[in-house]
């Protein structure tokens, strides 16, 4: 089992939950942020701390967002398992579900 990042965080990223990580297993795509689920240790550390509450424990995901813990895991089939996102770094694309997410309008 693994946490899960959901529709919440897309074109958020607050990154909080990267910084209480112990692991560096949150990678951050495109438009949101993976957990890498065989890196994940189910700390639980970054659900708390997440202001949107996009994340949630895998088999407490809402129905509606049950297609998100398969998006995580779609995140990373080419990446693999990198062993830590600070050296890998952001990258340019997201888990093809997000093709069908309308961008949310900047708050600026």
């Amino acid at each position: 089992m693994t946490y899960v990042i959901t529709l919440a965080c897309v074109d958020v990223k607050d990154k909080s939950c990267i910084e209480e990580c112990p692991v560096d297993c949150i990678y951050e795509g495109d438009r949101m942020l993976y957990i890498q689920p065989d890196e994940c240790v189910d700390c639980g550390a970054c659900e708390p701390v997440c202001p949107v509450e996009a994340i949630y424990y895998e088999d407490d995901v809402p129905e509606e967002w049950s297609d998100y813990t398969a998006a995580n895991a779609e995140f990373f089939v080419d990446l693999g398992s990198p062993g830590g996102a600070a050296k890998l770094g952001p990258q340019e694309f997201d888990a093809p579900l997000l093709a069908a997410v309308p961008r949310k309008e900047s708050e600026s």
